[in-house]
């Protein structure tokens, strides 16, 4: 591996985490010794990189520092490519733009070769079935985006309705329905909700009084779902 893929592995991998780490978890993941890890830290770091910590403590790299301009490996192109498609295929109209817009902005940017591989890229999304039309899909993220309250009129599979507001923290896309988790002040517990037997639905604008981290934390905790790595 070239010393330049290697320092940019390096990024990656303190990209992937929000908390320091320590020097010798780092030289392990990218194979190298702990030796040639403090000194490609020290040469990122004299090269602009807000890498902050010290040998012993662990090592962060701060919030807004962006990569040097994309250099994507042959798998890294096909994730995006795939994830692009599906999300096109899947998506609602608002996401499908981002998704092909997102995918014309990195060809824009890649070197000509690696743009090639990104156009032509043999990687394709299968038929599916289509999830039921969710015109409220845009509002339902914006609110999730801004931890705001949903005001929201619920069907559930009896075909009973009620009125609910909801603290949304998480969309889940399935091949066949969109499920919304949020905490229901209604039944004040966690909840998931089929966007399709949502029959109506208000923003209110009011942020909720807790982050949207911690609930998806303590979601994950009761589902039994390993929590992100740091």
């Amino acid at each position: 591996m070239s010393r330049s893929a290697r320092l940019l592995d390096l990024l990656q991998a303190l990209r992937r985490r929000r908390h320091p780490v320590r020097g010798q978890a780092l030289a392990e993941e990218l194979a190298v010794s702990l030796r040639t890890l403090y000194r490609d830290i020290a040469t990122l770091q004299a090269q602009g990189a807000a890498i902050e910590g010290e040998a012993g403590i662990g090592y962060v790299l701060r919030p807004g520092f962006t990569l040097p301009p994309l250099m994507f490996g042959e798998e890294e192109v096909e994730a995006l490519v795939l994830g692009a498609r599906w999300v096109m295929e899947q998506g609602d109209p608002a996401l499908r733009r981002g998704a092909e817009d997102s995918l014309a902005k990195i060809g824009a940017v890649l070197p000509p070769a690696m743009r090639d591989r990104l156009e032509q890229n043999g990687l394709l999304i299968g038929p599916t079935l289509a999830a039921p039309a969710s015109p409220g899909l845009p509002l339902i993220r914006q609110a999730i985006r801004e931890e705001t309250i949903l005001a929201i009129a619920y069907r559930d599979g009896a075909g009973q309705e009620t009125r609910r507001r909801l603290w949304p923290f998480a969309l889940g896309f399935f091949e066949r329905v969109r499920v919304l988790l949020a905490w229901c002040e209604l039944r004040q517990d966690l909840r998931s909700f089929r966007i399709d037997r949502i029959a109506s639905l208000e923003a209110t604008g009011q942020r909720y009084p807790r982050r949207r981290a911690a609930l998806l934390r303590e979601w994950k905790a009761r589902e039994g779902i390993a929590a992100d790595r740091n």
